[in-house]
């Protein structure tokens, strides 16, 4: 299994006094060092203009996190677990499998800066989305395309990628689905069902697939193939997958169905019914 997971909006600082990165020791960094080091050369140069926040499309309020981007090579660092955060984090509890096995051979978290990441690499808190035009690199999904097809083919040939990502970052990289590094790409949807019918949601969607990713990692073994992906999360149907916050009601997995791909490169689809 290669679980691709999506960085979170919001960043988690390492305490101070933390060591800051070091790139040569982030995963991959024969296939992607370089293009680190460009991204992370050109946000610094963007970050320091005025214009910061709307080239990085990023709100007035968080120009302080942009002027952090300055500066990304001193600042501390932690674990890529503990300072992505959010819905999908939090619901997967990364932080407490990270430096497993099973998390550092499955896991990719893909980034506009870093290309991809395991989550035990260590990396400083940062503001930079792969939607950015950037000046210097171009469009920063175009840009890390081949990149990352170096560092993941190899590694997605023959299993499964359980894709947890937004359009946003499944346009850096697709699995190639035929061929001889083909891979069974199976992208996760979560829909809700209420008086008979589904409706696509958004919260809960990242929150079922940070609880679908925490128990694929926990398994005593992680599935290789579509159908064992499908097996593993219909372990989970009719458990409580989690609480609404405000008003207290919880919500549990009714269903877990595998939908074959409906176009000749694209992912298979597993659907997970909540209500």
């Amino acid at each position: 299994m290669l679980l691709l997971l999506p960085p979170s909006e919001g960043k988690t600082p390492a305490p101070a006094g933390a060591a800051p990165i070091d790139l040569p020791k982030l995963s991959d960094a024969g296939a992607l060092g370089g293009q680190r080091e460009a991204v992370l050369e050109a946000l610094a140069k963007v970050s320091a203009q005025p214009d910061a926040v709307e080239v990085l499309g990023i709100g007035a309020s968080l120009a302080d996190e942009a002027a952090r981007n300055t500066r990304l090579l001193r600042e501390p660092a932690a674990p890529a677990a503990e300072v992505y955060t959010g819905v999908l984090y939090a619901a997967a509890r990364l932080d407490e499998v990270a430096g497993s096995a099973a998390a550092r051979d499955c896991v990719r978290i893909v980034s506009g800066l870093w290309g991809a990441v395991c989550p035990a690499d260590r990396i400083p808190a940062y503001r930079l989305s792969m939607s950015v035009d950037l000046p210097g690199v171009g469009k920063l999904a175009a840009a890390w395309r081949a990149p990352l097809a170096a560092a993941l083919g190899a590694r997605a040939a023959g299993d499964v990628v359980v894709d947890c990502r937004s359009a946003t970052y499944v346009a850096a990289w697709k699995p190639p689905v035929s061929g001889a590094d083909a891979a069974e790409w199976v992208t996760v949807r979560v829909v809700r069902e209420t008086g008979g019918k589904r409706t696509v949601v958004s919260h809960n969607a990242k929150h079922t697939r940070g609880v679908l990713a925490g128990h694929l990692l926990r398994r005593e073994t992680v599935p290789t193939s579509a159908a064992g992906l499908l097996e593993a999360a219909g372990e989970l149907v009719g458990s409580v997958i989690g609480t609404e916050a405000g008003t207290g009601l919880r919500y549990v997995l009714l269903e877990a169905t595998l939908y074959p791909a409906t176009t000749r490169t694209g992912p298979q689809t597993l659907e997970l019914v909540i209500a």
